[in-house]
């Protein structure tokens, strides 16, 4: 299993550029999260990931995976029922099935991606059906090892921000604010973040919930 690679340098970074940072990198140590180098693969996990809860969405690919190899022509080839039989939507079919047939049609050179900035990358990945910025983004972390990845658009990032912060909201300002602190190394701050967000520092998030109308 090949894992996000990032070393104590990076981490020695983010806790001399902030002490709540440097607390969490303490407690939680190093983090072993799985990436796939596999582009096609990696893309089709993270549209099947959408909107959708993390038990969900690994239950689906778990299915799709017993179902048929992850290739373009192997995607293509399926019928929109066959895949919406393993618990993917209409929308995604219609999206996947897309993709995988601007691959094979030349018209999206998935192994240029590693020559791309990051920038570059987004643009590229955002002008195809069913990616937006957050998928892109997951690409961009989970199978091609960027190191300066931090998204809005993730519950979780902004949830561990939260946490870790002490924030009631993560306004845009603040978010802005925490993505210059980790920068260069986004990527290796969201592992943490995720980490806080699932509950490994044990915090509770400031959140405000919504009180229940009197009946």
């Amino acid at each position: 299993m090949q894992t996000f690679q990032y070393d104590n340098s990076h981490t020695d970074y983010l806790a001399s550029r902030c002490p709540k940072m440097a607390m969490a990198i303490d407690k939680i140590g190093h983090i072993n999260r799985p990436v796939n180098p596999d582009i096609f693969s990696e893309l089709i996990r993270a549209i099947i990931g959408q909107q959708i809860s993390n038990s969900v969405a690994h239950t689906v690919w778990q299915r799709l995976m017993n179902l048929t190899d992850i290739t373009p022509t192997a995607i293509a080839n399926l019928s929109p029922d066959d895949l919406q039989g393993v618990g993917i939507s209409y929308r995604k079919v219609d999206y996947i099935q897309g993709i995988a047939c601007d691959i094979l049609d030349n018209q999206l050179d998935l192994d240029s991606l590693h020559t791309m900035s990051d920038d570059e990358i987004k643009q590229v990945l955002v002008a195809f059906k069913g990616v937006g910025e957050w998928t892109a983004q997951m690409l961009m972390i989970f199978s091609l090892n960027r190191m300066d990845v931090l998204s809005q658009h993730d519950l979780a990032i902004v949830r561990g921000l939260r946490m870790l912060y002490r924030h009631r909201e993560i306004t845009p300002k603040f978010f802005a604010k925490y993505q210059r602190r980790f920068a260069p190394y986004n990527s290796v701050a969201s592992l943490y973040l995720w980490a806080i967000a699932g509950g490994a520092l044990g915090l509770s998030d400031p959140k405000p919930t919504l009180k229940k109308a009197k009946s």
